[in-house]
């Protein structure tokens, strides 16, 4: 006998109408089994009889043997209410209503979760049950005559199911989640993808149907109502603008439908950087001052571009375009502050050249080539370089000087000259001073504006041939400001001394020597 549940309004009508149905069954030896679903005719005898009953119903005869109906019970989960929940109905064809047949039932939760009435075969819940814990039970149920105690059907085994509401909420097992972008992405691009699960029976009803939907987040992001897969939704997300998204997805059971349960999770999404801005100088004129004694080697000026964007698309290479000022200064990039360092190639010198124009260009390193029709990544400046005029000290004409003078010269006899002369342009007086010695006797003396250098004792070459000497030229404005250059004198000989006959020998001449003859070797 096949009952469809959609004639009935609702269970208990449901049940009812299997009551109804159920005690009109043949008596031909069944035991009919009564729930709220499809009724299955089970026999042990393949002679069988389908007779229409006027109803429409079909009853199946089984001649020689009895045989139980066998069908599914369902038990609605969560049951709410004093009252026992009705369950279904065994009932045997054997029984004449006397009450001499009794209804046993036996298997999980038999006496305990589930009762039923010997006499009736009526068979109730009594406890609520959770599907999620629990989604069916195994049973027996058996006739038994009371006068002989014997049975009247041999056992039979059949199911309790219990039936599914939606008393679970969809949930998210991990999260908050964290996941990045690339900005500038186009619409649809896919950043992640959630997933929530319903403890709920998927396969009954929509209760664990979970759609959803974008809680918190938009217009930026959306998400796919099955799937769950978040994508961007609008387009030219630009992280210098904003860089962090916080997107709450909500997972709703019931197909979305109103009265359906929820629950949401947080999504923090980040942009991450492309190349999509260039390098930029705040002004386009710039000025340092340089004084004419910096050292070659040494940074002199500094100058920096800005970009918006981070990391290796930030970074930016310097360069001098023009020859005259590449000739003159170099340029390097500072990693960590990104600034263009500039350092002295050669020699300033105020007198020569008082200014510098650096026409400097700042260029990505790194270009991204989707980004080419944005145009060039790169940015010029040009740099006024200001030569300082610093008070320098005199320089001589020469890196040293030699001199010479004769031997036994008269006191005050001219060596020669020394000159010097203020490099700076107001080109003050020159003083000249010889450098003296604690240790050292003085021979010579100098002019200390001509620079004339005189003797000023007798000299002698065969004593000592050679003199040298430190002269000191110093600025008549600033005496602190001074030179040093080291002058040698060389003495020269003149025929100052006779020759000499060492006393100290003995010359023997013999008598008969005669003039002219030379004298013997001495003894």
């Amino acid at each position: 006998m096949m009952v469809n549940p959609s004639s009935c309004l609702c269970p208990v009508l449901l049940c009812l109408c299997f009551l109804e149905r159920g005690y009109e069954a043949s008596h031909y030896g069944q035991t009919k089994v009564i729930s709220r679903n499809q009724t299955k005719v089970i026999s042990r005898n393949h002679n069988a009889t389908h007779n229409q009953t006027k109803d429409g119903e079909t009853e199946v005869h089984h001649r020689p043997k009895r045989g139980w109906i066998w069908n599914q019970f369902f038990v609605l989960e969560e049951h709410i209410g004093s009252d026992a929940q009705y369950v279904g109905k065994l009932h045997s064809n054997s029984d004449k209503g006397d009450g001499s047949v009794e209804y046993i039932l036996s298997g999980e939760g038999a006496g305990t979760i589930f009762i039923i009435n010997e006499v009736t075969g009526d068979i109730h819940a009594t406890k609520s049950l959770d599907r999620e814990k629990k989604s069916h039970y195994v049973l027996h149920a058996q006739a038994i005559d009371r006068n002989t105690n014997k049975p009247l059907e041999p056992e039979s085994e059949f199911i309790i199911k219990v039936q599914d509401i939606n008393d679970n909420a969809p949930k998210f097992t991990d999260g908050p989640f964290v996941t990045s972008v690339p900005e500038m992405s186009e619409i649809g691009t896919s950043v992640f993808q959630v997933t929530a699960t319903d403890a709920d029976d998927p396969t009954y009803g929509n209760s664990a149907r979970v759609v959803y939907s974008v809680l918190h987040g938009q217009p930026y992001f959306s998400v796919d109502p099955k799937t769950g897969i978040i994508r961007t939704a609008l387009a030219e997300m630009d992280r210098e603008a904003r860089e962090y998204y916080s997107v709450v997805i909500q997972a709703k059971d019931m197909a979305g439908q109103v009265g359906g349960l929820s629950g949401s999770t947080t999504i923090n999404i980040t942009l991450t950087d492309i190349n999509d801005n260039p390098p930029k100088f705040p002004q386009k004129n710039y000025q340092v001052f340089v004084p004419e004694s910096s050292q070659v080697g040494k940074p002199v000026g500094k100058i920096k571009a800005t970009d918006e964007d981070i990391g290796i698309n930030a970074e930016i290479k310097y360069s001098i375009l023009n020859p005259e000022g590449a000739a003159m200064f170099s340029i390097s990039t500072d990693k960590d502050t990104r600034e263009g360092i500039i350092t002295l190639r050669k020699p300033l010198n105020y007198e020569k050249k008082k200014q510098y124009s650096l026409h400097i260009s700042a260029e990505n390193t790194h270009l991204d080539p989707r980004l080419s029709y944005l145009g060039s990544f790169k940015d010029d400046a040009t740099l006024t370089i200001t030569v300082g005029d610093v008070d320098e000290p005199p320089v001589f004409s020469m890196d040293y000087y030699i001199m010479e003078v004769y031997e036994n010269a008269k006191v005050g006899t001219e060596v020669g000259a020394i000159t010097a002369r203020d490099p700076d342009s107001k080109n003050s007086p020159v003083r000249y001073f010889i450098e003296r010695g604690e240790d050292k006797e003085v021979y010579f003396d100098i002019e200390s504006i001509s620079g004339v250098i005189r003797t000023t004792q007798l000299l002698d070459r065969e004593e000592t041939p050679w003199h040298n000497i430190t002269v000191m030229a110093t600025e008549e404005d600033h005496p602190s400001l001074q030179s040093h250059v080291p002058v040698t004198v060389q003495v020269l000989d003149v025929n100052d001394n006779p020759p000499k006959i060492n006393s100290d020998e003995e010359i023997i001449i013999c008598e008969s020597t005669r003039a002219g003859q030379a004298s013997p070797k001495t003894a």
